[in-house]
């Protein structure tokens, strides 16, 4: 692969933040095209820029052997089939949230990417940004240990404008409500701090919006490490805040309250135990700076690409989250606790959604 790693953005309306984090990045990434249908709404978000091309043709992108990365930024039920034929077609994938549709089409995503010898990218960019580099950098010095419990609040507002594209809010548009669409980057988070989930037990509902997909939820997990996690969900909140706590035997890291990028707000970190504020404090003091957001997501694949980086997020990590997921709405369904993991031949195996 060339120094400069181009990329077609397929898709102009989240990828208009995709843009901006590449184009942070600029001895990284080049974007060569951006692909939308909507071909006015791509020419605005270019904002001038001379050096993107324009294109309404999907396959056409894919002929295009310059490129390197197709960066897909459409809705739900377009990721399986287009990342398919861009693994196809001898590229590397980044795929917005949520991946697919079923633990199913994941693996089968991944088989398509082993045969053609190329890397599929899910985006959980929540995890790049000052806090959580603060964070890792604490468990790395091993001054946390062992996880205790943590809390995660997902509190945001979604009223009729919102559901007024006629693709979300329903089963078949956006596969799912609130635990899906909104809070899947938060509990990658904390799988991300905390590590995979051993059990949970979930509870949703629809009780904003007159939609046919839940868009409130209260979850309850139990992690690998023994660690307990509750998860609160609602899109009938005053304004948008998100709020994690986690609590490790030696350290209580906090968030502040912003929705979208919790990296790269303000944390607390308290000693307790062995250990001092002093020896937090010291720590924390010395972490470098680190691109946040999209621009951190897109320096870490590059680094995957180019350089064998370890901080990548990876079709097994985009796996794990809709397995999280599937087992949410198993539980839910059932009224009942649900073990990880879920497997092939399963009830939920082969998706969430239900049947028509």
């Amino acid at each position: 692969m060339s120094e400069i790693i181009k990329v077609a953005i397929i898709g102009a309306g989240i990828g208009r933040e995709h843009l901006a984090g590449y184009k942070a990045l600029p001895d990284r990434f080049q974007v060569v095209t951006i692909c939308d249908i909507d071909t006015a709404r791509a020419e605005e978000i270019c904002g001038g820029d001379k050096t993107i091309s324009l294109t309404s043709e999907f396959d056409s992108v894919l002929a295009n052997e310059d490129i390197d990365i197709i960066d897909i930024c459409l809705p739900p039920h377009l990721h399986f089939d287009m990342s398919m034929k861009a693994l196809a077609a001898g590229k590397h994938v980044v795929c917005e949230k949520p991946l697919v549709n079923s633990l199913r089409e994941a693996d089968l995503l991944a088989e398509q990417a082993k045969k053609y010898g190329k890397m599929l990218f899910p985006v959980f960019q929540y995890r790049f940004g000052p806090a959580l580099s603060k964070l890792k950098a604490l468990i790395d010095a091993g001054l946390a240990g062992k996880p205790l419990v943590a809390s995660i609040e997902t509190h945001w507002n979604r009223e009729a404008d919102y559901y007024a594209n006629p693709w979300r809010g329903t089963w078949k548009g956006e596969q799912g409500g609130a635990i899906l669409g909104h809070a899947i980057h938060n509990h990658d988070l904390l799988c991300a701090i905390f590590g995979g989930v051993a059990k949970l037990n979930a509870f949703v509902d629809t009780r904003v919006n007159d939609i046919e997909v839940e868009d409130c939820a209260s979850i309850s997990f139990v992690m690998e490490s023994g660690a307990l996690a509750t998860s609160s969900i609602t899109l009938g909140a005053a304004t948008d805040t998100s709020r994690l706590r986690f609590v490790f035997e030696n350290l209580t890291a906090t968030s502040g309250t912003s929705p979208y990028r919790p990296a790269e707000d303000e944390w607390t970190f308290e000693a307790r135990g062995n250990v001092t504020q002093a020896d937090v404090d010291a720590v924390v003091s010395k972490v470098d700076f680190a691109h946040a957001g999209f621009a951190g997501f897109f320096e870490a694949l590059a680094d995957c690409l180019q350089n064998q980086g370890k901080n990548a997020v990876l079709i097994e990590d985009g796996r794990r989250s809709l397995e999280i997921v599937s087992m949410m709405y198993q539980s839910a369904r059932s009224c009942t606790p649900v073990q990880a993991p879920i497997k092939e031949g399963d009830a939920f195996y082969n998706g969430w959604a239900p049947a028509d």
